[in-house]
């Protein structure tokens, strides 16, 4: 059976993300797969990584226990917002103290090379943003998508990363938002 791990990195507990989140959720256990969903706003843990990579901080438990489902997952699902062209501090917090070496990756000794240790995982960017997605694309080259699918995910190794934007939310009406919802929740059915 496969396993899926959705993370949802908006901190507004009343945001559509927290909606789409529920949703693929609800399209997962639909189709009878495991599904964990984790709210970042709800999990405690210090979002900075203090000393860089020169000195390790102790991850606190509910890291630790995110890393484990993290490990048993065969797809992860994030949802969250666009911000300034990327995603929300709380995602990249996340990212920073959870994404370690020896643990997503490694580097070779005295080598550019690495490891990536979470191969075999796929994952799907579940994206939501103001801006147009052929404007977002144009005139900034989709610094946000960019940054997760191929400088953080796929550095670690999980292949293939699809991204699903949602947008314009701010001029969004109820009928365009419940389209997209029941788009998200057919994601979830079909696992993917």
């Amino acid at each position: 059976m496969k396993k899926i791990l959705i993370i949802n990195g908006h901190p507004d507990k009343e945001s559509f993300c927290f909606g789409l989140a529920e949703r693929y959720q609800a399209g997962v256990l639909s189709s009878g797969a495991e599904c964990t969903l984790v709210h970042l706003i709800d999990v405690s843990f210090n979002p900075i990584l203090t000393y860089g990579y020169r000195v390790v901080s102790e991850l606190e438990p509910d890291l630790v226990h995110i890393q484990q489902e993290i490990l048993k997952a065969d797809h992860l699902v994030f949802v969250y917002p666009t911000w300034w062209g990327t995603f929300p501090a709380l995602l990249k917090g996340f990212i920073d103290r959870i994404f370690l070496p020896n643990y997503a990756f490694k580097y070779h000794k005295d080598s550019p090379l690495w490891d990536k240790l979470l191969k075999g995982k796929t994952a799907r960017l579940i994206v939501t943003m103001d801006a147009p997605k052929w404007y977002y694309w144009l005139l900034y080259r989709s610094p946000g998508h960019n940054a997760m699918k191929r400088a953080t995910l796929e550095f670690c190794g999980i292949k293939p990363v699809k991204i699903t934007s949602f947008s314009p939310i701010k001029s969004s009406d109820e009928l365009k938002r419940a389209k997209w919802l029941k788009q998200v929740e057919l994601l979830g059915k079909q696992q993917q």
